[in-house]
């Protein structure tokens, strides 16, 4: 074959596939765009979301249900009527403890008023409750929302969901919502009226597994799959990828009881920490489990203590303790969109990678008043979020990493706690990126959705052994202090907020900055603070506040070219800056007090001192 030939022949090859393409693209627009949806209800997994412009894969709901128990399963002191779990027995009459997460500082925040002696005699009433009127099933009512799976079809629909009320539906309740509720990968039930109008849409309450592949838990030692109350048990287990105990879809109550996983490794990671393959206790396929006084060891490797896994799934343990040795072996783990309820525990871990209060892919609810939580291990947080974390009047210690990091679309939230991180700056596996006592940044491992992560902490303390205070990278995140007590005792900074190397896949290097918003309030705070060239802050001084130190835009330690970095200061009337040396920011507006201390101050170019 002549090289005209051939060059004909690859001409003609690439006019083919080029032509193909041309076709597929304009029977998706077709198929996506042009047909008449008015006047039906569809239902679709988002695959994109730009604004309020959505394309879904249309595909069919069912009912998820647990798996049967087979007839040969009886459990031991089956109830003849589900009744009232056993109450908690009363101890002293303790003063109200009362959170309320005002939506204004916190977006995503809900209201939390909890009292203490109601929680001593119930602890399976520590409910988050949002501050919106609900369109379905109200929190707290006997029948949840049911958990469904999706299975897609081929049609495709691309709509504008402008002007749709939208309602968001959780185990508990549904309620209002809005556009920022969706994200990619949610199941949609819309209702649309004439000219593809969306009228209203409703996140769906779809298994989290369902996305996921296959979800493989390993096997039980001891299988709870029917409602039951149980006391003085002892349930053991030796075995790989093994639970010494499983509650498997059902409503069971557990008082005085022992749990020992004594030994047994998990053949996949992933598995025990996404779905609590290998945990000493697992409760799963939407199981309502209410444990009191009772004693969870684990000295497994990927051998988690409680673990709470999947959507409808709600664990409400008090006044117990947990104790895990191995790695990868959290103390309370929560995924998969569970919820965990956790009252006056006592909670150890020893392991590497091993938060003691921990969630992974799929996040869920966490809520935790009291106690005390200590991690030992490198690699271990005493708490690490990629779900909603509220944490109330508990002791919070790492022994030998940061104390708290939350990843990706997340939130900790902190009232009257006492925290204190050391981590190594030789040991664990970021600490050559950072030293640092509180991380806020997002991975990309798929762990956790890209979006905003909110940190507040109201009252209490936080210290820091080693490093920076606050380093956030690779996220937008806000920022919220609140009367909290500040300690540094190491070198670092109050806060620093960049890029990073990406050698750990944390985005791309010189694109993988940070965006801040700092709200201040009545809060005391003495440290530098630095934004590089390719991240933002917004500071703001509020009600009182007092900063002593610096604020200055640094480059991007991987090279990158100014990007407009932003370095904004709001200081209301009562509040005030000391400055501790030269600073550069890009504006300011200044209500208070400024004490220049003989440094200069640039705003916008303009030196101002």
């Amino acid at each position: 074959m002549n090289s005209y030939t051939r060059r004909f022949g690859l001409m003609g090859l690439v006019a083919l596939t080029a032509l193909v393409l041309i076709c597929k693209f304009w029977l998706n627009v077709i198929d996506a765009k042009e047909y008449d949806f008015s006047n039906s209800v569809l239902v679709g997994q988002v695959t994109e979301l730009e604004g309020s412009r959505v394309t879904l894969r249309l595909g069919r709901l069912s009912v998820q249900k647990p798996p049967a128990k087979p007839d040969d399963d009886e459990p031991p002191n089956k109830p003849e009527d589900r009744g009232e779990p056993p109450a908690k027995p009363s101890k002293s009459t303790e003063t109200e403890q009362t959170m309320q997460l005002q939506a204004e500082d916190n977006p995503k925040a809900t209201s939390m008023v909890i009292s203490k002696e109601a929680t001593e005699t119930q602890p399976d009433m520590l409910l988050l409750n949002n501050n919106t009127e609900a369109k379905g099933q109200a929190a707290g009512a006997d029948k949840p929302n049911e958990i469904y799976s999706f299975e897609a079809g081929d049609d495709t629909a691309i709509l504008d969901l402008s002007g749709a009320a939208v309602y968001v539906e959780e185990h508990l309740q549904t309620r209002e919502g809005s556009l920022a509720d969706i994200a990619v990968d949610d199941v949609l039930e819309l209702e649309v009226g004439e000219k593809n109008q969306v009228i209203t849409l409703t996140v769906k309450n779809v298994a989290a597994d369902n996305f996921g592949g296959n979800v493989e838990q390993g096997t039980a030692a001891n299988l709870l799959a029917e409602d039951s109350v149980l006391h003085d048990k002892t349930y053991t287990s030796k075995g790989d990828d093994e639970n010494a105990l499983r509650v498997d879809g059902a409503s069971v109550s557990l008082t005085d009881v022992v749990v020992r996983k004594s030994g047994g490794t998990s053949s996949n990671t992933e598995n025990g920490d996404f779905y609590g393959q290998n945990a000493a206790l697992l409760a799963t396929n939407g199981a309502l489990l209410t444990i009191d006084k009772a004693k969870i060891t684990s000295n497994a490797l990927n051998g988690n203590g409680v673990f709470s896994y999947g959507n409808g799934t709600v664990i409400s343990i008090s006044d117990s303790s947990i104790e895990t040795s191995g790695d990868n072996s959290g103390g309370l783990q929560t995924t998969g969109g569970a919820t965990m309820n956790a009252v006056d525990m006592q909670v150890e871990t020893a392991g590497n990678s091993s938060a003691a209060i921990r969630s992974d892919r799929g996040g869920g609810i966490v809520n935790v008043i009291g106690g005390s939580y200590t991690s030992r291990g490198f690699n271990s947080p005493a708490v690490y979020s990629t779900a909603d974390i509220t944490v109330m009047n508990a002791s919070l210690i790492a022994e030998n990493s940061e104390a708290l990091v939350i990843e990706g679309k997340n939130s900790l939230s902190l009232l009257d706690c006492t925290v204190s991180g050391n981590m190594s700056a030789d040991k664990g596996s970021s600490s050559d990126e950072n030293v640092h006592n509180v991380m806020i940044y997002q991975s990309m491992s798929g762990d956790a959705e890209v979006g905003t992560s909110e940190f507040s902490a109201q009252g209490g303390s936080i210290s820091a052994h080693s490093g920076d205070m606050f380093y956030v990278t690779n996220t937008h995140c806000r920022l919220t202090l609140d009367g909290v007590g500040l300690q540094n005792n190491g070198e670092g900074q109050l806060l620093r907020v960049c890029g990073n190397s990406s050698r750990r896949g944390w985005g791309t290097a010189g694109e993988n900055g940070a965006q801040v918003e700092f709200l201040a309030k009545r809060q005391e705070m003495t440290g530098d603070i630095t934004v590089d060239s390719i991240s933002s802050l917004d500071l703001q001084l509020t009600e009182g506040s007092v900063f002593t130190g610096s604020l200055n835009i640094v480059p991007n330690a991987q090279g990158a070219s100014d990007k407009a970095a932003e370095l904004n200061v709001y200081i209301d009337d009562d509040s005030v800056w000391n400055l501790t040396g030269d600073c550069v920011i890009s504006s300011l507006e200044n209500k208070g007090t400024i004490n220049y201390n003989g440094y200069k101050l640039t705003v916008g170019g303009l030196t101002n001192n």
